[in-house]
């Protein structure tokens, strides 16, 4: 990048031809009010004289032939190369790294003055931001002799600075890029980890927008198009995103009823394709007409049976569902290290009597028990709750960070950080009810009544999955609706939860299409691209056994 600075004490009148100068520049170059106001910050903050002050970052080349051809006119006035983060992937890894921006004043004054008096960025979002003191390294300086006029005469000592820090990710590069490219011209998010050490492999959420506009200062115009557009490119879905989580929530409420010992493990219901509190009561329906006959556990994963959840969730009510729901990492931040992560919401009877001023009814425990009514979760915490059930319990610190400087990095704390989430492993009463939800799992994916079988077809490895679909329009309980006629902004949203291979697995996803409609035809099919392209990798992968996860 070429910056157009000034040296005010080069100046005609030094400093206090400051504003002279700019006039007269700005009928060269195009210099905005903006521009100025941050000039005038950098001049005025500790500074060595004769240094030079940038005005103006990122010239393009008409604009540096006007400077050059008019330089004499401009005593005091230089281009200066700069180096500056240039992201060559761009808008499909924005939301995975976040960029960094121009100093504003707010940061400066948290900011070593000292540290920060030759920089112009600083991390503004995600690891850029996380991870800015790793980055940036320490300012060398050095004690000089001047004369009057400020000019150098000798260096007498010299402190050499300190480099930033080389920081070595989980993100898989091709894994990352399929993810973005899987989600152009959707609303959606997908959140992949490998679940041997917890490393995000993929993250990525559309749609998207491009750093590198914010690195040297994005105009107004083009950031006031990013904040009123519709589609919210600038939100993070895979971090903040709040959806309900449906049906990818059963194989957990299942754990709770049999682990609790609420419901026995052979529990079975006759499911006539609805379930009534009390007789001549409000019909909670099942998304199935007519019903699904018979019902155990493991069909109602299969099958994604709503009738034998609202069952099971009126039996149990909201704490056993609350307390095995939050051991997967629901209700809580599960990444350490993007600080724009959000919690969402894990109702409990407490939550409703502060949130909501009421107590909690028997028909919230039903929604609750199909991933519906006040539970949300983000894109993020769906992933850690696959990446918990395929590893049977065994949770992983959630991290964007493999290494720093080659050294193996397996929490923040490591750096000297406080880890903002402290998992537990999820221990059963009967182990062996693991292998029962996986199974069940499995069969969604490869079994001939399974939601998901159309995504698990034809595959060389098994897999293991759960599909959802949340509603998004309220349908009162005797109406019924044509799904392509309703607007597309509430049409139900698509979800997917699962790990593959199925044994021994070596990823775990959470993809979420907004309005994409069911998950099993939205979002299980982008879930079977990105375990394709992981499978493919490891399996090209070098036979010393290297991995580059990135």
């Amino acid at each position: 990048s070429h910056n157009l600075t000034l040296v005010p004490e080069r100046l005609p009148g030094g400093r206090k031809g400051v504003d002279a100068a700019l006039a007269d520049l700005a009928q060269v170059v195009s210099v905005d009010a903006d521009d100025i106001k941050r000039f005038k910050r950098r001049m005025n903050q500790p500074r060595r004289p004769y240094s030079p002050v940038a005005l103006k970052f990122q010239l393009n080349e008409t604009e540096i032939a006007q400077i050059t051809v008019n330089q004499h006119r401009f005593p005091g006035v230089r281009i200066v190369p700069e180096l500056v983060r240039y992201y060559p992937l761009d808008d499909g890894f924005v939301h995975a790294l976040g960029y960094v921006g121009r100093i504003n004043d707010r940061e400066l004054a948290k900011l070593d003055a000292t540290n920060y008096s030759a920089t112009h960025h600083v991390g503004k979002l995600g690891l850029e931001r996380f991870y800015e003191s790793e980055l940036h390294g320490t300012v060398g300086h050095q004690t000089v002799e001047t004369n009057a006029r400020g000019r150098v005469l000798q260096v007498l000592n010299r402190l050499e600075p300190v480099p930033g820090r080389d920081l070595t990710l989980f993100l898989d590069a091709q894994l990352q890029q399929q993810a973005a490219q899987l989600l152009k011209g959707k609303r959606g998010a997908i959140v992949a980890i490998d679940p041997n050490t917890g490393g995000v492999l993929a993250m990525a959420s559309a749609p998207s927008y491009g750093a590198n506009q914010f690195v040297t200062g994005i105009s107004r115009a083009n950031y006031q198009a990013l904040r009123e557009s519709d589609d919210l490119p600038l939100f993070n879905r895979a971090l903040r995103g709040r959806y309900p989580p449906a049906s990818t929530v059963k194989p957990v409420i299942s754990l709770a009823g049999i682990d609790t010992g609420i419901i026995a493990r052979n529990y079975s219901i006759w499911d006539p394709g609805f379930y009534q509190l009390t007789e001549g009561g409000r019909l909670y329906r099942d998304w199935k007409e007519g019903g699904h006959g018979r019902v155990d556990m493991h069909k109602s994963i299969v099958e994604s049976v709503d009738t034998y959840y609202y069952t099971i969730s009126h039996i149990m009510g909201n704490e056993p569902m609350a307390n095995y729901l939050a051991k997967f990492g629901l209700g809580q931040v599960t990444i350490a290290d993007q600080p724009e992560a959000t919690k969402a919401v894990l109702p409990t009877k407490q939550w409703k009597r502060i949130n909501r001023n009421a107590s909690w009814f028997p028909g919230d425990s039903l929604n609750m028990g199909i991933g519906q009514g006040f539970l949300s979760a983000t894109p993020t915490q769906l992933a850690t709750m696959a990446m918990v059930l395929a590893n049977k319990g065994e949770w992983h610190q959630i991290r964007m960070i493999k290494a720093i400087d080659g050294e193996a990095v397996n929490k923040v704390s490591d750096l000297g950080r406080k880890d903002p989430v402290q998992p537990a492993n999820v221990s059963l009463n009967r182990p062996s009810d693991w292998n029962k939800v996986h199974a069940a799992m499995v069969d969604v994916m490869h079994g001939k009544k399974g939601t998901g079988r159309r995504s698990g077809a034809n595959s060389s490895y098994k897999m293991a999955g759960k599909t959802g679909t949340a509603q998004v329009l309220g349908i009162k309980q005797d109406d019924t609706y044509d799904a392509a006629k309703i607007a597309e902004r509430f049409r139900d949203h698509g979800l997917y939860i699962g790990w593959a291979p199925a044994k021994d697995p070596v990823i775990a996803i959470a993809v979420i299409i907004e309005n994409g409609g069911g998950g099993s035809s939205a979002a299980a099919p982008l879930a079977r691209k990105m375990f394709d392209a992981r499978m493919l990798s490891l399996d090209s992968t070098p036979p010393t056994g290297v991995k580059d996860d990135g």
